[in-house]
């Protein structure tokens, strides 16, 4: 059974930074892409950032040049940094293994990540 557990989450004023992680576990974590989502009340959840297994990265317009997702295939964990947080960033952030542009998996609990202004 595949798990995805993400943490990081917090409260931060605008401008600051924060952290995410996303353990996988439950299925082969190196080889495939992986994906950070995120979804703010009455909006549908969006594709934030991709990584594929070859390092080649993608990002939303909205957040390009402000986050930056990673992974550590030893320790099945994929990384978002999110740096010169926007009030409009707040939302919870939801990882999970991405096929064919479409997440694979059930979702985890995922992480609340509030800006204020």
């Amino acid at each position: 059974q595949v798990q995805l557990v993400e943490s990081g989450g917090g409260l931060v004023q605008a401008g600051g930074s924060l952290g995410l992680a996303c353990a996988v576990s439950g299925t082969t974590f190196s080889g495939k892409v992986i994906g950070w989502y995120r979804q703010a009340p009455g909006k549908q959840r969006e594709l934030v950032a991709v990584l594929s297994s070859g390092s080649s990265t993608n990002y939303a317009d909205s957040v390009k040049g402000r986050f930056t997702i990673s992974r550590d295939n030893a320790k099945n964990t994929v990384y978002l940094q999110m740096n010169s947080l926007k009030p409009e960033d707040s939302a919870v952030y939801y990882c999970n293994v991405n096929a064919g542009g479409s997440p694979l998996f059930a979702w985890g609990q995922g992480t609340q990540v509030t800006v204020s202004s």
